[in-house]
């Protein structure tokens, strides 16, 4: 960025202008950047260079070592897991959870059956 010389006969506010006009342009110079940057991408987005860039960026070892201790690698495969994973069919899924509904009731009756059973067997061995 080319400045230009100012002329010798300007007062002190002018000076003082023109510094902190080339401070301020100075200072935000790299906002600019990144807006014209933003700009150009919203424009025509590079999408392989983007990619490649991320690939560089988590290939960093501080990178993959963050990853690693917050246990990214971990939800990863977890996540390939699920593609050798046998889902059931609409029919299976109806039956197992009827049979799973079923089965709640009867064990939820037979612990109220077994409580009611203890509780009165106990008030009757500490009320005597």
């Amino acid at each position: 960025m080319a400045r230009t010389v100012q002329p010798a006969n300007n007062t002190s506010e002018d000076d003082n202008e023109s510094l902190v006009r080339v401070f301020f342009r100075g200072f935000f110079w790299p906002v600019r950047m990144i807006w014209k940057g933003l700009a150009w991408l919203s424009s025509k987005p590079p999408l392989k260079q983007i990619g490649h860039g991320l690939r560089w960026f988590f290939r960093l070892r501080p990178v993959r070592f963050i990853g690693r201790m917050l246990g990214f690698g971990y939800i990863r495969s977890s996540w390939q897991e699920l593609h050798y994973v046998t889902w059931p069919t609409l029919r299976e899924s109806r039956r197992l959870t009827t049979a799973v509904i079923i089965f709640s009731v009867v064990f939820g009756a037979l612990i109220a059956v077994v409580d009611y059973g203890l509780d009165k067997l106990f008030k009757q061995l500490l009320v005597k």
